[in-house]
């Protein structure tokens, strides 16, 4: 797994929701880390952390929508989903104005939670891809091993950890190993940005 993977930043005072929509969210596969206010989570964040918010709109101290500002104002570019028991249509207004990615009521519909992250983070990555341009890809891809580059073309082509440990005759934990280190190089986050990756490079055809 990537060391750069995105981790899921939970916002609300009532340490109840907080804890079940982070256990939730652990069932899912997300990294996540939980905060009761605004202003304790952005003592903690730091630029460059790769994430999404998800806070609650009525909060002591900074509201959600403040939030949101504040992360603008602070040029950090994570994705906000705002969550609120008291969701009105001019709160939702104002908080897709200020920037927030969704605006969802609770209870939560843990599924429509999830898809708007879902959402919100392939946004971003997408963003993020864009404006990488090929020469930084190049530099990535020249600093991998000539082992690295090789498990990098048959992860990019299609190959399982178990099928490259069989190719390469090595252990699928080795495999895994280099994977990660692979992951790490490249800074993707995922297989399919390796495998976008791959393809500017013209690793693979498509």
């Amino acid at each position: 797994m990537a060391t750069n993977a995105p981790t899921i930043f939970v916002i609300d005072d009532q340490a109840s929701v907080r804890h079940a929509i982070g256990e939730m969210l652990n069932v899912f596969g997300f990294v996540v880390e939980t905060f009761d206010s605004a202003e304790t989570f952005l003592k903690d964040i730091t630029a460059g952390r790769p994430g999404c918010v998800v806070a609650d709109v009525r909060m002591p101290g900074m509201d959600g929508i403040a939030l949101v500002s504040e992360l603008a104002r602070r040029n950090l570019s994570l994705p906000v989903v705002l969550i609120s028991g008291h969701a009105d249509v001019p709160m939702a207004v104002a908080g897709i104005k200020a920037g927030a990615e969704d605006f969802i009521e609770k209870p939560l519909d843990d599924a429509k939670l999830v898809a708007a992250i879902n959402r919100a983070l392939s946004r971003v990555f997408a963003e993020q891809d864009a404006r990488l341009t090929h020469d930084d890809l190049a530099e990535r891809f020249a600093r991998l091993t000539p082992r690295q580059a090789e498990i990098f073309d048959l992860v990019a082509g299609g190959f399982t950890s178990q099928a490259i440990a069989g190719k390469l005759d090595l252990s699928t934990r080795t495999v895994e190993s280099y994977r990660a280190q692979i992951m790490e190089k490249m800074q993707a986050e995922s297989v399919a940005v390796l495998v976008r990756q791959a393809i500017r490079l013209k690793r693979i055809s498509v």
